[in-house]
């Protein structure tokens, strides 16, 4: 073989694999994925009326974001909120046996130690603080060393602050919508430039209010700033305690006992014609901190009320209004209850017993509600009806919706009149129990915020390698690039002196 073409070929390869080598660490590639393992999550949602538990999941391989948390299953416990066993020592981890013995076979055996599991009291444990601290953490440390007993990776058992639930709804109401961000077709997380969804929430012990705003908020209390995928979201939330639709509708009956006097009858104008029942007066009504202060003469806790049903419209509309207080107001504008609030604005999604009242209300007054008057009318029909009219339409037992008309009520005076929604701003409200098969609470925004599930910087792409090594092998192919023209000049260059020599 001729010299200068066997001087060539060392250089020439070394060419080519430079220029292979660089174009495979450059060039992007096409993805294979094989089926990637699940991870899962448990939330006890201990609230002031009962527990639900939620298992939520999610591939194990990708980074989570927007669509990718999923609900694997649900259970509800038997039996009331863990606050309702004040002074029934093992009643509260008893309560959750049966929900937790569930997860740990919807949850696969091989997944059991990854699986983080938390407990997050509401407004039920909050009042329970309030009368009697020494069994609220009595009943914490008994929950928690029941969570502790399970194979799952126990994180903690904790009571959550009417702000922090109120931000966890909201964190899950827009999560499921996609709102922070989105993986779209091309591979990278986008921000999709959505506004944000408010979130109302109503359970049974407090309600909450929660939604993004750039007014200035006057009381620093109710500002929350939250950094997501690299957005900064500031956020105006309330928690209202006492305002959760048990303990107003306790308020309720210990205003209209209070007002007519401590006897053995009380007519009730918001329950329905033809309606009545017996209650006593310390375990039904007075027996919780939201109603102490509608005591004010001498009563026998174990003393037994009839209550009887009118069906009165107004008369129940403005016995509601009496339980908020709307006249003292010690900032430029207020909700009631001298609590400050910048104005609505945007869409909201209402849920939890919001979705529930709401359901009901259409059924009744068969109609649809979107607009505030239309509320109004709904209501109006469905106050006139008698128990057996409503038990026949619903196909419910009485102690279901004996409530109706003063829930309907109630909701009526907090969306419109204590919140201001109207005619305009009110159809902005989504009535909605579920979003995408998951159900929509704090639980799920509370999981992905403690297991950073969300990021709060904004997400990026990743090279198959790490940064470092694959600017060092990059380098290296560069160099040997070099090395080879440099190589192949040289030959030439010598290639030529031989000629000319010759």
């Amino acid at each position: 073989m001729d010299l200068r073409y066997s001087r060539s070929i060392p250089a020439a390869a070394l060419l080519v694999l430079s220029l292979v080598g660089i174009l495979l660490l450059v060039l992007p590639a096409r993805e294979v994925e094989t089926p990637p393992e699940t991870m899962y999550g448990i939330v006890l949602d201990a609230g002031s009326s009962h527990t639900s538990m939620y298992i939520y999941k999610w591939p194990a391989d990708k980074l989570n974001g927007t669509g990718i948390v999923t609900q694997h299953s649900q259970c509800d416990a038997k039996g009331g909120g863990i606050s309702s066993y004040a002074g029934v020592r093992g009643g509260a981890a008893e309560s959750l046996k049966a929900c937790l013995d569930q997860a740990v076979k919807d949850i696969p055996k091989s997944r059991h130690r990854q699986t983080p599991l938390y407990l997050g009291a509401t407004a039920g444990m909050r009042l329970l603080k309030i009368n009697n601290a020494t069994e609220t953490d009595r009943i914490l440390k008994e929950v928690e060393n029941k969570l502790r007993s399970y194979p799952f990776e126990f994180k903690e058992a904790v009571i959550l602050s009417g702000q922090q639930e109120g931000a966890y709804g909201w964190v899950t109401v827009n999560y499921l919508h996609e709102n922070f961000a989105k993986y779209g077709f091309v591979g990278r997380w986008l921000n999709p430039g959505r506004e944000t969804t408010g979130a109302l929430d109503l359970g049974g012990a407090s309600t909450q209010i929660t939604f993004e705003t750039s007014e200035q908020v006057e009381d620093g209390d109710n500002l929350m700033e939250l950094k997501l995928y690299g957005q900064t979201h500031r956020l105006y939330t309330h928690s209202y305690l006492c305002y959760g639709q048990d303990q107003f509708l306790r308020k309720l009956m210990a205003h209209l006992i209070m007002t007519q006097g401590v006897k053995p009858e009380v007519s009730h104008p918001c329950y329905p014609q033809r309606f009545n029942m017996s209650i006593k007066l310390g375990r039904d009504v007075f027996n919780s901190p939201c109603t102490k202060n509608h005591t004010s003469a001498p009563f026998d806790p174990q003393m037994t009320v009839q209550v009887f049903g009118t069906g009165d419209y107004h008369n129940c509309l403005s016995t509601v209004k009496r339980m908020f207080s709307f006249d003292k107001c010690p900032y430029s504008r207020c909700s009631f209850d001298g609590v400050f609030q910048p104005s609505v604005r945007g869409s909201f999604m209402a849920f939890s017993a919001f979705f529930f009242i709401h359901r009901d209300l259409s059924i009744l007054a068969d109609m649809a509600i979107t607009t505030a008057s239309q509320m109004e009318e709904a209501v109006r029909r469905v106050c006139i009806m008698t128990i057996s009219e409503i038990t026949a339409k619903t196909k419910q037992p009485e102690k279901f919706l004996k409530n109706i008309c003063a829930t309907s009520n109630y909701m009526q005076v907090l969306l419109t009149q204590g919140y201001r929604f109207d005619n305009v701003s009110f159809p902005s409200i989504s009535f909605q129990e579920k979003v995408e098969g998951a159900s929509v609470g704090w639980a799920l925004g509370f999981m992905l915020s403690l297991s950073n599930l969300v990021p709060a910087e904004s997400c990026g792409q990743m090279t198959a390698l790490p940064s470092g090594p694959w600017a060092c092998v990059l380098l290296l192919f560069i160099t040997l690039l070099l090395v080879a023209l440099a190589y192949l000049l040289i030959s030439h260059i010598k290639t030529r002196a031989d000629k000319d020599m010759v």
